[in-house]
This record gives structure tokens, C-alpha cells and sequence, in this order.
């Protein structure tokens, strides 16, 4: 899935990579997802990084399950939470029909695209019926290592059919935002929110 040395970036420079992200203002994503659940929703933070998203929906009143693949990361994001984080890669999360949300931001972009439908599939499964799934990835087409990381890229409307092609999911939204931190204004990002599909509707 997600591999070794993205996995061993995070771990050698979770300090500044917390001091770069915590502060961004994920609001107006944040708020489209969190407007299509219920109240006390039940949510997944999946790559929840330092934390920031999960520590914003707790303020929120929701219940929040955060996971990362970084040891590291999650031991930064427990203490910033004040509940556990669970470190493990998208791949070994378990469960069927637990959560009403699933916060995938900037998380599924580190998966090389041959492997993004197999992690759907587990997402989609971890979905309650009708449940509601959000991620966000870097515009272009590219598949290649940056600064010492692994990305995958997508256009709105590769990143749309990827996500539509078997049925398990209906579409919301998808739509392009700029990067909210200001030394990255020109590199913009691909948001998509789709639906569980609810058998017989």
C-alpha cells in the first residue's frame, strides 16, 4: 500500500511537517463533509497526520476513530487529541458498516494508482450504507517520488471515474481548491465526496 519510504518521511520529519499543516484552514472541505452527517456521527480520520481534522470534530461533537501509517505521526496526534490513534495502513483496517464518515485528506494520494481501488474497496466496506466518504489529492497526472515521498496525482475527472467505476460509491462533489498554506497557493488540490451506495435505491 502505502510504501516504506513515505512511511520513513513521516517519521523523520513528523516535527516539521506538523509545524507546516496543523495550522492549515481545512474549514471549507471540513464543513461540506460534516454537513452531510448526522449529529454524533461516527468518523474516521484515515492518515489523520498531526491531527488537526479529528481535533476539530471532537470540537464538533462527533465521535472520531484517527489512524495513520507513521508511528511517529500517531504519537503526535495522540497527544494532541487526547485519545489513541491507531498506527496502521489503510489495508489492515477492519470492520464492516462502522462509521458514518470517512476523512481521507491528503492521505490516498501517497498509494500508487494501481492500488487505490483495493483501498476504496476497504473504505467502502468500513462505510456504513449511505455513508459518506471525502478525500483530497494533488491536481496533475503524475505518478512519481517527491521530496521524498511517493504521490499520485489525478484530474477531476480521472479521480472521479476511479472512484464511480464499480458502484460502491455515488457522487457527491468533486472539485479543485487552491493549497491554503501560502507558499504552495499555485499547487492545487482535488476534493471528491461521494455517497455508500445502499443496495435496492
Amino acid at each position: 500500500m502505502v510504501d516504506q519510504k513515505t512511511i520513513s518521511y513521516y517519521e523523520n520529519h513528523t516535527e516539521e511537517f506538523v509545524s507546516r499543516t496543523i495550522g492549515a484552514d481545512m474549514s471549507f472541505c471540513r464543513n461540506k463533509f460534516t454537513g452531510l452527517l448526522p449529529a454524533g456521527a461516527y468518523i474516521l480520520d484515515a492518515g489523520c497526520g498531526s491531527g488537526r481534522d479529528s481535533r476539530c470534530f471532537l470540537e464538533q461533537g462527533f465521535l472520531v476513530r484517527a489512524m495513520d501509517a507513521s508511528a511517529e505521526m500517531c504519537r503526535t496526534a495522540q497527544a494532541y487529541l487526547g485519545q489513541p490513534v491507531d498506527c496502521m495502513r489503510f489495508d489492515e483496517l477492519g470492520g464492516e458498516c462502522v462509521y458514518d464518515g470517512v476523512w481521507a485528506c491528503a492521505s490516498l494520494l501517497h498509494l500508487k494508482k494501481s492500488k487505490l481501488p483495493g483501498v476504496l474497496a476497504v473504505l467502502c466496506r468500513a462505510l456504513k450504507p449511505g455513508g459518506i466518504l471525502y478525500a483530497s489529492v494533488k491536481y496533475g497526472r503524475n505518478e512519481e517520488e517527491r521530496l521524498g515521498r511517493f504521490f499520485s496525482d489525478y484530474s477531476m475527472e480521472e479521480l472521479t471515474r476511479v472512484f464511480l467505476k464499480d458502484g460502491k460509491f455515488e457522487l457527491i462533489e468533486c472539485f479543485e481548491t487552491e493549497d491554503v498554506r501560502e507558499d504552495y497557493k499555485k499547487k492545487p488540490w482535488v476534493n471528491i465526496l461521494v455517497r455508500k451506495s445502499v443496495p435496492g435505491q
